[in-house]
């Protein structure tokens, strides 16, 4: 550790002349990268953004530009690609919001195909062009966008899609390309949109009238999240409290998808009971786990989320000393209703779906401690005031040549250094740039760390939500399989392992069987957080014992 803390201070290591680039190629006119970065100290162990240049300029000339997805910040200026790049960004380990998907693969489709040029047709002395796609990893959102292309506009089946990117992309033992549950699900919207829906959407305002939840365990905070700011952002709209939940007995997830009405005829939803108990903290069900719960969630107010995406996110604590809590628990997952059930033509529906196969931490598998069995959403589109015709917007795929509308990006350098100073570690400007700095590590650090298990503050607004009493009962509640270890381990991003890419020597080497510098990253951010801690403990480095 010593040693690494060193290298932190004196700087980067060189990257190795024969090192290969993070990139690979799906088909031949698309190309898979890990965001990359001309900005020291990303640019240590990311796509070095002049080597990234060099290397499409010499085999594709001008015949290249990129399509990000970045929410966070590309980590570069539009000027140092030549502005030739398309920005359709959306927060890391989510899927899409479905409305930006018509544009963004009129996009690509209009780049690739040449239906920008005059003629604007594919010929064979004018072949398709190289779309460039990148998020951080190169893995789900871009693993996603470049599936769902292939999907729309190329004719393939959605599994071939999703095989061919799982190829070209991981290497073999590492699992599929795209494998965070609601990123495919989002590929099987694209699916039917292509092929049954004549690719149409219509987006509206979503009221989120209750959760019902099977097997609840106690501790376990339940959260309605939406977009906004065009998909950039993820707002949490609604976190229900003691008040608003009601206990029953009872009751099984539907199996497929229904409307508003039929709800009361279904043997298997649950219904409010006249006579609740919303501070009960136990009820005895027969179940596997002890201390669960059946329960209804019904907001107090009307919860309106401003498109048809919904989140549902489940967080479970214990209770910990010293103002701090201990999250044990994780996992969310996302749903578009105009998929569930409003393209049908129902104006209300529900969604179910069990634990096992809800999104885990960082788009990983892992969520930590079961919190509940399966749960069961109850939606309807919102209606305006005195007026029954819900809001609406139609969304179809812009023609073969049209211009397409683009979401105005998020600053480059990410939103939380709109401030930053060069003695943060960005480049100046000048030839060489700016020396890595300590400062710079540690915001590093923090940043890779992202939400995760482990301890955690208490917030004041967490006042009116249980908490769990003690770890043991969570490890006494564990199925076979489930993480309870909240070690550091946990912190760490799964997201970029595995992927193999596509070296700057392929001519020579043929396809590289290489790995992302996810290991330098996840060990300059754990010293960072070292340093960090030290610091907050009032060690200032000169301190000699």
């Amino acid at each position: 550790m010593a040693s690494l803390l060193r290298q932190i201070v004196a700087g980067p290591r060189a990257r190795h002349p024969q090192a290969g680039l993070d990139l690979c190629y799906v088909t031949d006119y698309i190309v898979v990268t890990s965001g990359p970065s001309g900005v020291w100290p990303k640019k240590a162990y990311r796509n070095p953004l002049d080597q990234l240049v060099a290397w499409l300029d010499r085999k594709h000339g001008q015949d290249w530009t990129i399509f990000e997805f970045r929410a966070e910040g590309t980590g570069y200026p539009d000027s140092e690609v030549y502005n030739r790049i398309h920005h359709f960004p959306w927060p890391d380990h989510h899927p899409p919001p479905f409305a930006v998907m018509p544009n963004l693969m009129a996009a690509m489709r209009n780049w690739i195909q040449r239906l920008d040029e005059e003629g604007g047709d594919v010929s064979e002395k004018k072949p398709k062009r190289v779309a460039v796609v990148h998020c951080k990893a190169g893995k789900g959102r871009s693993g996603t966008v470049a599936c769902s292309y292939l999907i729309s506009e190329e004719g393939w089946k959605r599994d071939d899609a999703l095989q061919r990117f799982t190829e070209r992309r991981m290497r073999t033992g590492f699992g599929q390309g795209v494998s965070i549950p609601s990123q495919l699900r989002y590929v099987g919207y694209v699916d039917r949109w292509t092929n049954s829906m004549g690719k149409t959407y219509v987006e509206r305002p979503v009221e989120i009238l209750e959760v019902h939840i099977w097997g609840l365990r106690d501790g376990v905070k339940a959260a309605i999240e939406g977009f906004v700011d065009n998909g950039k952002k993820i707002r949490q709209f609604h976190t229900f409290t003691r008040e608003e939940k009601n206990i029953v007995e009872g009751g099984d997830v539907p199996s497929k998808k229904t409307h508003l009405s039929d709800l009361k005829k279904q043997s298997n939803v649950l219904s409010t009971p006249d006579h609740v108990t919303p501070n009960s903290s136990t009820i005895s069900l027969n179940s596997p786990a002890s201390n669960t719960e059946t329960v209804i969630l019904k907001p107090s107010k009307p919860v309106i989320l401003p498109t048809s995406d919904v989140n549902i996110d489940f967080e479970r604590r214990n209770k910990a000393t010293a103002g701090f809590t201990m999250v044990t628990s994780l996992a969310h997952v996302w749903f578009n209703c105009y998929f569930e059930g409003g393209y049908e033509g129902y104006d209300s529906g529900v969604f179910a779906i069990e634990w096992e196969a809800m999104d885990g931490i960082k788009g990983s598998y892992r969520k930590g401690t079961k919190s509940l069995d399966r749960l069961k959403v109850v939606w309807r589109y919102a209606k305006r005031v005195g007026d029954d015709a819900p809001l609406e917007r139609v969304i179809t795929e812009p023609a073969k040549g049209e211009p397409v509308p683009e979401v105005t990006p998020p600053n480059w350098r990410g939103e939380d250094d709109t401030e930053s100073k060069p003695s943060d570690g960005f480049d100046s400007g000048r030839p060489g740039g700016k020396a890595i700095t300590m400062g710079a590590m540690v915001n590093s650090g923090a940043e890779s760390l992202g939400k995760e298990l482990g301890l955690r503050k208490s917030h004041p607004d967490s006042t009116n939500v249980s908490r769990a009493s003690s770890m043991r009962k969570d490890h006494e509640e564990t199925t076979a399989g489930a993480s309870t270890d909240v070690t550091d381990a946990q912190a760490y991003d799964s997201s970029e392992e595995g992927v193999k890419t596509y070296g700057v020597q392929e001519e020579k080497e043929g396809r590289q069987d290489t790995k992302v510098g996810h290991a330098m990253e996840t060990g300059l951010a754990k010293a960072a957080h070292i340093v960090a801690k030290m610091r907050s403990d009032g060690y200032d480095g000169n301190h000699q014992g």
